[in-house]
């Protein structure tokens, strides 16, 4: 059986990370069977000290791209056959755009946000023995921004960030419609990505400016709760 390694539960979703969210969804989506085993300590054992990784016998894949690729192909996997040809060009262009531009702006609204930091310190660092729970999450949140002054976001104003953020809502709510999932009526992988970073804004319960700009969007907040009636049988 697969093993999925994640961190775990928080904020009120199956894990604090997209990227876990993501596989975790696409396992479902393709019913595979999987164990799921969430802790923070995974991070000592995965392949490229990052989470999610899975191992499928002996092997070990980390990072969520590569998860898929490898279990699309291993395991015959053809719930993307309704797409056309220019729908699955679409899909890999807005994954890039989901896994390398939305994520950096949930990193900011989480980590740099005055108002939030004190939830994600609870959440991440509240069972640190002391002495370390008094520094080291001011440390990891200091080489957070650092990493995003570096990546080029952090460089920007809240309200920048927030307009950057609302395209990407606003066209995710265009692209949806009024369709069940992103390409009609029937699943597809991108409904792992799309679920996957949505949720970290609209499903978790916890407030700030970037989750309430996300949650403007109706057609979306119906979108997590559809997913999440049918494959986490969250009310």
């Amino acid at each position: 059986m697969i093993k999925l390694y994640g961190f775990g539960d928080a904020f009120g979703v199956i894990d604090a990370s997209p990227f876990v969210v993501k596989v975790d969804l696409f396992l479902k989506l393709a019913d595979i069977e999987y164990e799921f085993i969430a802790d923070f300590n995974n991070l000592k054992q995965s392949p490229k000290n990052k989470l999610p990784y899975i191992e499928d016998n002996d092997n070990k894949i980390a990072d969520s791209a590569f998860i898929l690729t490898y279990l699309i192909d291993k395991y015959k996997i053809r719930f993307d056959t309704h797409l056309s040809a220019e729908q699955k060009s679409q899909s890999a262009l807005y994954t890039h755009a989901l896994d390398e531009s939305l994520y950096w702006l949930l990193v900011y609204s989480r980590w740099v946000k005055e108002d939030t930091w004190p939830v994600i310190n609870e959440v991440f660092f509240s069972e640190l023995p002391i002495p370390l729970k008094w520094f080291l999450p001011n440390v990891l949140r200091k080489d957070v921004i650092k990493t995003l002054k570096r990546q080029g976001f952090g460089r920007h104003s809240e309200t920048e960030l927030l307009t950057k953020a609302d395209e990407h809502f606003s066209a995710l709510s265009v692209l949806l419609g009024e369709q069940d999932y992103f390409f009609g009526e029937l699943p597809s992988s991108f409904d792992a990505v799309a679920y996957s970073a949505l949720c970290q804004f609209i499903s978790v319960d916890f407030f700030n400016s970037f989750n309430q700009q996300a949650r403007k969007y109706e057609n979306l907040v119906q979108y997590c709760q559809r997913i999440e009636e049918k494959y986490y049988m969250k009310a």
